[in-house]
């Protein structure tokens, strides 16, 4: 089966996962100031929100190391927070006080995950068309499978985690294993994320259709490549077989 796409006829879809299926910057903010107001009393609101940006998009290169294998996932999310609390004067100590804010913040943040309203109708139109997806993610496969399956996503079956092959976007052989599992083939798949860099770009790089999934209106000077604001836009109406 094959579908028509805002960007064509396509026959499968991969995804990213985080903040483009799941709204993983709604859980690490929230389960942060859950497990941090306390070493922050009196913060006001843009505090809160600088503290959040911090750890979600200042400090990414500890996630870089942590794919490159040189961090434990802890490490990297430890680290993280300490960079966040360290902009306000908070130094978290080593030993049981940082193990333990870890330890909640994993719990709390888990049970604050969530799909995007926009999820589940573009999963429905792709199962109506006889369309095969699934996810590609950089993050190890068990870890987002326990996250698709908490957000109620437990239909996507196929998931490729940066230990699936070995590599994390944007080696193209990350990609291109989706595209083996779902049975496509490259240019006839689509591949959406909200990482510009990494989901859209790479994508095209490994020859699929790639997408970036711009849910913020953000203005990129130069960008000429295929961009929705919401999956409610990717899929134009199913087809049957040519």
């Amino acid at each position: 089966m094959a579908v028509s796409s805002t960007f064509g006829t396509i026959s499968g879809v991969l995804f990213d996962i985080d903040d483009t299926l799941v709204d993983l910057e709604y859980a690490m903010t929230t389960a942060l100031r859950d497990v941090s107001e306390h070493l922050l009393p009196g913060l006001d609101q843009a505090g809160w929100v600088k503290f959040g940006r911090i750890f979600t998009h200042e400090t990414t290169h500890f996630y870089d190391r942590y794919l490159a294998g040189e961090l434990t996932f802890n490490e990297q999310r430890l680290l993280r927070g300490r960079a966040a609390l360290g902009h306000f004067g908070v130094e978290l100590a080593d030993g049981e006080e940082s193990q333990a804010w870890v330890a909640e913040y994993h719990q709390r943040q888990t049970s604050y995950v969530r799909a995007f309203d926009d999820v589940a109708p573009v999963l429905d139109a792709l199962d109506a068309a006889g369309v095969p997806y699934g996810a590609v993610s950089n993050n190890v496969h068990a870890y987002q499978r326990a996250k698709l399956d908490s957000a109620g996503l437990s239909r996507i079956k196929i998931l490729v985690g940066t230990d699936t092959v070995g590599v994390a976007k944007p080696d193209p052989a990350i990609y291109l294993e989706g595209v083996r599992l779902l049975g496509t083939k490259p240019g006839e798949t689509l591949y959406v994320g909200d990482n510009r860099l990494l989901d859209a770009d790479g994508a095209n790089d490994a020859g699929l259709v790639g997408v970036w999934l711009n849910r913020t209106g953000e203005v990129v000077e130069g960008f000429a490549g295929r961009q929705v604001d919401s999956l409610s836009r990717l899929l134009v109406q199913a087809t049957a077989p040519a």
